[in-house]
C-alpha cells in the first residue's frame, strides 16, 4: 500500500460543560494575533460518515493554571474575526484542489 494514501488523523477527546466527552479532529490551526486557535470538525467513528454531524468548532489555546487547554470563544467579535480567517483558508485548500 502507498504511503501517500494513508492518512492519521489528529484527534482530540474534548469535553462539553456536562461532562460529555467526544472526539474531534484538527482540520486547521493558525497564530492569528498573537493568539493560537484551532479549528476542528467532530471525529467520524463509524461508517455512516455521509451522514455525519460537521460542524466546525473553533477553540481558542488560553493557559489555565500553568496548563495549555483549549477554550470556546465567548466574544461574538473575536469568534467572527477568526471563524472567518479559517473558512478563507479552508476555500483556498479547496480551490487549490479543483
Amino acid at each position: 500500500m502507498s504511503e501517500m494514501n494513508e492518512y492519521t488523523p489528529e484527534l482530540f477527546e474534548l469535553v462539553d460543560e456536562e461532562g460529555n466527552k467526544k472526539n474531534f479532529e484538527l482540520i486547521d490551526a493558525a497564530e492569528i494575533e498573537g493568539e493560537q486557535y484551532y479549528a476542528m470538525v467532530p471525529a467520524i467513528e463509524n461508517d455512516d460518515f455521509l451522514n455525519a454531524d460537521c460542524d466546525l468548532v473553533i477553540l481558542k489555546v488560553i493557559e489555565e493554571n500553568g496548563e495549555e487547554i483549549l477554550a470556546s470563544i465567548d466574544d461574538d467579535d473575536e469568534f467572527d474575526r477568526v471563524s472567518g480567517i479559517f473558512l478563507e483558508r479552508m476555500q483556498e485548500v479547496f480551490e487549490e484542489e479543483l
